[in-house]
């Protein structure tokens, strides 16, 4: 069996991305599980560029097969932040708490219809032997007007999604890992996957 790294520390992700993969032949551990602590400067200007960088320096490390994600929130009253700058939104001691009220204050009087947002997810594989893959897959909703639910985390809690009406938050783990930005990400990552396996 093959491993696979999961380069992140958040817990969150590691679960979501073991649950979605779990039909593969892979063993698939966190960073921490492979005894890897660096942290990498993501310095890149899309998702993609981040999430690639990552995974090709983990994989320097460890010379294993690499996941890494890059994933955030877009917001169109913003010209598209927090985008990249997602967990880093608020400063770099900022909780998910903090980094959902700046959010709040920012969009405070603007109506819901023009509170239109998409979570994107840009998801790399770096190969043993330097072969490389990047997949994006997007969700899209509103921000609501407060924070609602407690499945997820991040932005999950006021990230409003119309078809169901609910926030991610509280949609429950089959449906969000089903129709979740880091889902139909993982799902074509998955097919590439296959396809290598």
């Amino acid at each position: 069996m093959e491993r696979l790294i999961v380069a992140t520390k958040n817990k969150g992700k590691i679960v979501e991305i073991k649950q979605v993969l779990s039909g593969l032949p892979l063993e698939v551990i966190s960073m921490n599980e492979a005894g890897i602590d660096i942290d990498v400067v993501e310095d890149g200007v899309t998702f993609e560029e981040n999430s690639l960088k990552k995974a090709l320096e983990i994989n320097k490390v460890s010379k294993s097969m690499v996941l890494a994600d890059d994933s955030g929130l877009e917001v169109d009253f913003l010209d598209g932040a927090p985008g990249i700058y997602s967990a880093r939104f608020g400063g770099p001691e900022a909780s998910d708490a903090d980094r959902n009220k700046k959010l709040l204050e920012m969009l405070k009087d603007v109506p819901f219809e023009k509170r239109t947002a998409r979570f994107v997810c840009a998801i790399a594989v770096v190969f043993p032997d330097g072969r490389h893959f990047v997949v994006r897959g997007t969700c899209e909703g509103f921000v609501d007007f407060e924070c609602k639910g407690s499945n997820g985390f991040g932005y999950d809690p006021l990230f409003f999604v119309q078809q169901f009406d609910k926030t991610m938050a509280e949609i429950d783990a089959d449906l969000k890992n089903k129709m979740s930005h880091r889902a139909k990400a993982l799902a074509l990552m998955q097919e590439k996957l296959q396809k290598y396996l």
